[in-house]
């Protein structure tokens, strides 16, 4: 039984009494004893690849920030890897793919994932979960379909993958059998999370946004939606961010949660609440740069809402306003 369940209860719709909180990207550069780990290794892969370092800086938030769940620290790509396309992180410039996705030649090179292939993964799971010994929840995660392909074909972050989306336009059946491959994969990779102690999963689809309405529903949503009729084991958080344009096919997903990002309205909320989804975010990762009296939270009431920033918590952020918003939500009692 864990001790503080409060993100579990959320992601259920039952009542709580204060309102969880965790943080995107909370095991990170704004934590002084991250970069020491991350300067004693040679590259973001190795520290990714060794569980016993992984295991270290999952755990660095949850004792340092107080935080309501941990994140396995990992990175999206390590799927593509496991599919046969290994990835590169330059130090400073991102992710780099010395081969991309070309054709559909490209594609049927690819393997689906069986899930073995990451076993470092589950491995610092494992060593998480004996570390927490229950405390709080352990949340796994992955990449969305869309998000990982627009890497494997655009080679690179991108502020338009246009690329990527020319794919869509120029080989849609491609693209589709490479949407396919990746959801399959990222299913077994998600249930081997599961297995080896993941309380909680979440779907990242961070390009959701770059995509217009009509492509997302064609090459989005049917993967989020596979992967969502497949995880039944542990409540499921996915993050469209951008597509807020989307929510009246979102919300009909089997996801416990539909976490949003900071352009999502009080309006966008009530469309996910009355269908019955708990809400995660949408707090402004910007707005911790101001002065920690003029952070100012909203609540959503106690139930269905789990606190998070809109995004992934930027890397200058002052450590104490990060401090301030935890411990300002924290303190909130309904």
């Amino acid at each position: 039984m864990i001790t503080n369940n409060l993100i579990l209860m959320a992601a259920a719709n039952e009542e709580v009494e204060r309102t969880p909180v965790w943080l995107m990207r909370q095991a990170g550069r704004i934590l002084p004893e991250y970069r020491k780990v991350r300067g004693s290794v040679s590259g973001f892969k190795e520290l990714v690849q060794t569980p016993e370092l992984a295991c270290e800086v999952t755990l660095q938030p949850v004792d340092i920030l107080g935080v309501d769940a941990a994140i396995i620290f990992s990175d999206i790509l390590v799927v593509p890897e496991a599919m046969g396309l290994p990835y590169e992180l330059i130090e400073a410039k991102g992710p780099l793919f010395p081969k991309t996705i070309e054709n559909s030649r490209d594609v049927a090179d690819l393997r689906v994932a069986e899930g073995h292939e990451l076993q470092y993964v589950y491995d610092a799971i494992k060593l998480v979960k004996g570390e927490l010994n229950n405390r709080i929840p352990l949340i796994g995660f992955a990449g969305a379909p869309w998000t990982l392909l627009s890497y494997m074909v655009e080679g690179q972050g991108s502020k338009t993958f246009s690329k990527a989306r020319k794919f869509l336009y120029q080989q849609p059946e491609a693209a589709h059998s490479l949407l396919d491959k990746i959801a399959d994969s990222t299913i077994n990779y998600l249930k081997s999370q599961v297995t080896a102690g993941a309380d909680i999963l979440q779907v990242f689809d961070s390009w959701a946004g770059v995509l217009s309405a009509e492509q997302y529903s064609v090459f989005g949503i049917p993967y989020l939606s596979k992967i969502c009729d497949a995880i039944d084991e542990v409540p499921l958080i996915i993050f469209p961010k951008g597509a807020n344009y989307a929510l009246d096919e979102l919300k009909e997903l089997n996801a416990n949660v539909v976490s949003v990002d900071w352009n999502a309205s009080t309006e966008d909320i009530r469309i996910l609440q009355s269908a019955g989804k708990a809400v995660q975010g949408n707090f402004d990762p910007a707005g911790l740069y101001a002065s920690r009296d003029e952070i100012e939270l909203a609540s959503f009431g106690p139930k269905g809402h789990i606190a998070n920033l809109g995004h992934g918590v930027y890397p200058d952020t002052p450590l104490d306003n990060v401090r301030c918003f935890i411990d300002t939500i924290k303190a909130f009692r309904f």
